[in-house]
């Protein structure tokens, strides 16, 4: 049993809704291992409350929150601070609260990095193809452009992805019919829609034209075993799931919270894809 004193120290996930994140099952594993006195808590906040409620957890004494679907562009108008992170993301997914200030950064994209090279992935090792254009494809094209990796994207919508482009330069747009064609000339492939999510119809790309090395990383986590990644390994593909991406982009949140480093490896995973599994 877990009893908190009275100088626990307190964090948290704010979304609407936000009972599906296994954000809390992940910090709490790690407060348990550290031995923390503090808690990390689900926190739903209703999008025309979030200015509020945000400044009120400060004041009540919270270290921080990580923010997600639909929060992350609001996050960044509350903070005082943005870190170069989250404005080259154009989000915020992690608030730390010092001082009576909330400093804003964006996590993901260092999170997807670490995932890759946690599986023995160059993320440099070539020309990168995303497939989507909403914020966790800005967050992955923005640090992969600044890594010199050439960069491609393609979204069902043109129009979102021309206006990512604009605001990423060099960062190359394709036509989502085009996909497949573009497959040959990329050593990584990512999947950052919500195609394959459970409840979501599957990805289609014609994996068989695949260059070889191409490494195939699906951002989704529910299931972990997307048809994508699926029909990759099938072909002998190395493959990146998305549990990894989003075990890595705690790491920062937890550390400047609870003031311990703690680790991504075998045991935290499994105790985290426990609970993705089909009832």
């Amino acid at each position: 049993m877990t009893i908190l004193s009275g100088t626990a120290r307190l964090a948290g996930i704010t979304g609407w809704p936000v009972s599906h994140s296994r954000s809390p099952r992940l910090h709490g594993f790690w407060l348990e291992r550290h031995r923390i006195d503090g808690a990390y808590l689900p926190l739903p906040i209703d999008p025309a409350d979030f200015p509020a409620a945000i400044r009120g957890l400060m004041l009540a004494g919270f270290a921080g929150v990580n923010v997600t679907i639909p929060h992350k562009i609001a996050a960044f108008a509350v903070c005082d601070e943005v870190e170069a992170s989250a404005r080259r993301a154009g989000a915020v997914n992690t608030m730390v609260f010092r001082d009576g200030r909330i400093i804003g950064s964006n996590t993901d994209g260092w999170g997807f990095l670490a995932n890759l090279r946690a599986q023995l992935v160059d993320p440099a090792a070539g020309p990168a193809l995303i497939l989507g254009a909403g914020g966790s494809a800005r967050a992955v094209a923005a640090v992969l452009l600044d890594l010199g990796v050439p960069v491609s994207i393609a979204n069902r919508t043109r129009s979102r992805a021309d206006s990512l482009a604009r605001e990423l330069p060099g960062l190359q747009v394709i036509e989502w019919n085009a996909r497949d064609d573009a497959l040959p000339d990329n050593a990584l492939l990512i999947n950052t829609t919500p195609l394959g999510m459970a409840g979501q119809p599957p990805l289609r790309i014609d994996l068989d034209r695949a260059a070889p090395g191409l490494t195939v990383a699906d951002i989704v986590y529910v299931p972990l075993e997307t048809p994508l990644l699926a029909a990759a390994r099938a072909r002998q593909i190395n493959c990146v799931d998305g549990l990894g991406m989003l075990l890595h982009q705690a790491v920062p949140g937890f550390r400047a919270w609870f003031g311990a480093d703690p680790t991504v490896d075998d045991a935290l995973r499994r105790f985290v894809a426990a609970d993705l599994l089909p009832a």
